[in-house]
């Protein structure tokens, strides 16, 4: 008999090296003043499956943008800033919150203090609980929850992350959690719950308590391409994407966060070669990548925004690890070996084929925050995590976001948007005021492995003006791009 192929599952939230982790686990550095540390005189790290944490207190309130300049040489944003980045204040003050709208989340395991922490996390900011936060096991029970499993624990970071900042984005919007029961760690295993678990709730939202449909599906963990032994074997777990498309569901997923590159099958080595990841890869999928916030010369209250890539951050590094040793930590962004070039990516296929050499599906399709040079701020007090606030990033950040943002549109147009990724390219094409180009940074990243350890770079994409393969079509402001992608873009706030 063939030995079946596993496919190594993720999520999508800072998915760094092993190699990385390990040396956040055992550098050295000298400890600034007001964050806590470990006995070995480094940041506390917790490692997620995908998720990178840095467990940062300061007084038991959120890190601000001057004390992590100030203590850890990087930046960190607040949800209010977040907020800011996109230009948010006067589509909420037009009443548009994403009212009636529902957001779907999958994670595996979920968190069990996921509702008081988000009621924590609300208080905090003079933000409102959402008019529901439902949290169903469609797909069956999950284990009770073991604050010794790291696996399980790892996934209450990223359930707790991906809540927290759909919440932020769009705080009118019900919000429907949907924890399965087994890990997406190694293997295949873990992709058909999900699936499940996604088509129970597009079929049948009553039989789970939940209200209406769903308009939108937030997915925050992808596997590598080349994992899958064939487009066969991946066809088998993305009907729920044909489902969601019949019933005018938009999916997103997180592109990824190693930059060009993703991992092996062993979960640890990484291609030496450009590759990227499903689910956000299929076409039926909006791919939502990563960049990093900057303030610009205006203060707090005014940023730019360029490709996420912490690969060569020295300071991120040092800070992190005590070394600067490049490691694979930037958005993910390339085309598919599977899925061939969609019609609504036709007016970039010029570029994606000068920049990739082929005509292929090509990710991302647009970009939100993600740096870690850049992270946000996240609280979580579940079993097995020093409660309180700590620092996250990648593009699990960014999927959730962009969900809210959807939401936003939803309500505006009075429906589900369903697949969105023509009307982002229509958009693009018409240089829409909405949409906001970034042009400036890439996803070239390197890093070292092997025995004897060889040093690989593996060249990515630049960002320039119009669609790339580092940015997608850009990133946007609120203010213009959510009735322009709800389909009333004569609306000006």
């Amino acid at each position: 008999m063939r030995k079946v192929r596993t496919v190594a599952l993720t999520a999508g939230a800072g998915a760094i090296t092993v190699a990385f982790v390990t040396a956040m686990a055992t550098g050295a550095t000298a400890a600034p003043a007001g964050i806590t540390h470990d006995a070995s005189g480094v940041p506390t790290i917790a490692v997620k499956p995908g998720v990178h944490m840095l467990d940062a207190k300061s007084s038991g309130s959120p890190l601000t943008y001057q004390q992590c300049e100030a203590e850890l040489s990087i930046a960190c944003y607040s949800p209010d800033q977040v907020r800011s980045a996109y230009n948010l204040a006067p589509v909420y003050k037009s009443g548009v919150t994403g009212k009636g709208s529902t957001i779907l989340i999958v994670d595996s395991y979920g968190s069990p203090t996921i509702a008081s922490d988000l009621h924590t996390f609300d208080q905090t900011f003079g933000y409102p609980d959402p008019p529901s936060l439902k949290v169903i096991q469609s797909d069956g029970p999950v284990p009770a929850w073991d604050p010794g499993n790291a696996t399980q624990v790892n996934w209450g970071g990223e359930t707790t992350l991906d809540v927290e900042y759909a919440h932020t984005v769009a705080p009118g919007a019900n919000i429907v959690l949907d924890e399965t029961p087994v890990a997406e760690t190694e293997g295949i295993t873990g992709f058909p719950q999900i699936v499940q678990a996604e088509l129970n709730v597009i079929n049948h939202p009553r039989a789970y308590g939940v209200t209406g449909k769903i308009d939108v599906i937030s997915q925050s963990f992808g596997a590598t391409e080349e994992t899958f032994t064939s487009f066969r074997q991946l066809e088998s777990v993305r009907t729920a994407y044909v489902d969601a498309a019949r019933h005018g569901i938009t999916v997103l997923a997180s592109t990824g966060d190693t930059g060009a590159t993703s991992y092996e099958d062993d979960g640890v080595s990484f291609f030496t070669r450009p590759v990227t990841n499903w689910p956000a890869t299929d076409p039926l999928v909006t791919a939502v990548g990563g960049t990093q916030i900057q303030v610009n010369a205006k203060g707090l209250n005014g940023f730019s925004q360029v490709v996420w890539n912490d690969t060569f951050n020295p300071n991120l590094l040092a800070a992190f690890t005590g070394s600067t040793t490049p490691a694979p930590f930037a958005t993910t962004g390339g085309v598919s070996q599977f899925f061939r070039l969609p019609s609504y990516q036709d007016g970039v296929a010029r570029t994606i084929a000068k920049d990739s050499g082929t005509l292929s599906r090509a990710v991302p399709d647009i970009s939100m925050s993600g740096a870690c040079n850049g992270a946000v701020d996240l609280y979580l007090t579940f079993p097995g995590v020093t409660p309180g606030w700590t620092l996250v990033c990648g593009t699990s950040e960014a999927s959730p976001e962009f969900s809210g943002i959807v939401a936003l549109a939803d309500q505006v147009a009075h429906h589900s948007l369903g697949q969105i990724n023509p009307r982002l390219y229509q958009l693009s094409a018409d240089r829409a005021p909405g949409l906001v180009d970034v042009t400036a940074g890439n996803n070239t990243v390197a890093f070292t492995q092997g025995t004897p350890p060889v040093t690989t770079t593996v060249n990515g994409y630049s960002a320039g003006r119009g669609y790339d393969l580092a940015s997608g079509v850009g990133t946007l402001n609120a203010q213009y791009f959510v009735p322009e992608l709800a389909g009333n873009g004569h609306i000006r706030w």
